[in-house]
């Protein structure tokens, strides 16, 4: 369980797979989005992320060609747990605020 827990845990997978689960983004569309993640932090995250075969990269051709993230068919089946989740943070933040 603490496995499965790390490799959607910490400040920003979620984040990350939350977009992505909206559809393929370039590392910039990614930076745009997030603006509060550093370049050095989300190319970690998306490594591990990589790494856990919940994103895929996918390159459309030589250097300097744009390469895209997405989810994974793996990935793909948190989608309805991200969904929850956004819809349970939309509550939280209009009974709260931001």
């Amino acid at each position: 369980m603490t496995a499965a827990i790390a490799a959607v845990g910490g400040r920003w997978k979620m984040l990350i797979i939350s977009w992505l689960g909206e559809g393929p983004q370039h590392f910039a569309g990614l930076r745009r989005l997030i603006p509060q993640i550093s370049q050095k932090v989300l190319t970690e995250q998306l490594r591990e992320l990589m790494a856990d075969d919940i994103v895929e990269r996918t390159s459309t051709g030589g250097p300097p060609a744009p390469v895209y993230y997405a989810l994974s068919d793996y990935g793909l089946k948190l989608e309805p747990i991200v969904a929850e989740l956004r819809g349970w943070g939309r509550g939280h933040i209009a009974r709260f605020g931001d």
